[in-house]
């Protein structure tokens, strides 16, 4: 799961107009680095959540492929990160997943530390 319904209030006034996973870093959105991280750990589906300017988001993983985005959209009410997750839980399934911050990315050092984590 990619937690991306923030609203972004520290990055004002860049987040008064695109959502904060939507910020280019050298030339990728947070976001897609996020999601090219579970990709390359051999993550299938993600599920990423929406709400402040959730329809950008929406638009956005429309063009990937890899992994299949689910949306689970929040856009009626923010439930913070805890209510975004057990609000998911049906599109997650009863196994282990995954929770990622849409607004952050790290560099592995020797090999993907989601596989070992995996």
């Amino acid at each position: 799961m990619v937690l991306a319904a923030g609203l972004g209030k520290r990055m004002r006034p860049l987040t008064d107009t695109l959502p904060k996973p939507l910020i280019r870093i050298a030339g990728k959105t947070l976001l897609d680095r996020g999601l090219d991280k579970l990709a390359e750990a051999k993550v299938d589906t993600a599920v990423v959540n929406v709400h402040h300017l959730g329809g950008q988001i929406v638009e956005h993983v429309k063009g990937r492929a890899a992994p299949r985005v689910v949306i689970s959209d929040e856009r009626d009410e923010l439930l913070d990160s805890a209510g975004g997750i057990v609000k998911a839980l049906p599109l997650l399934g009863p196994g282990p997943f995954f929770i990622l911050n849409a607004d952050t990315f790290w560099v592995d050092r020797g090999g993907s530390d989601l596989e070992r984590l995996a």
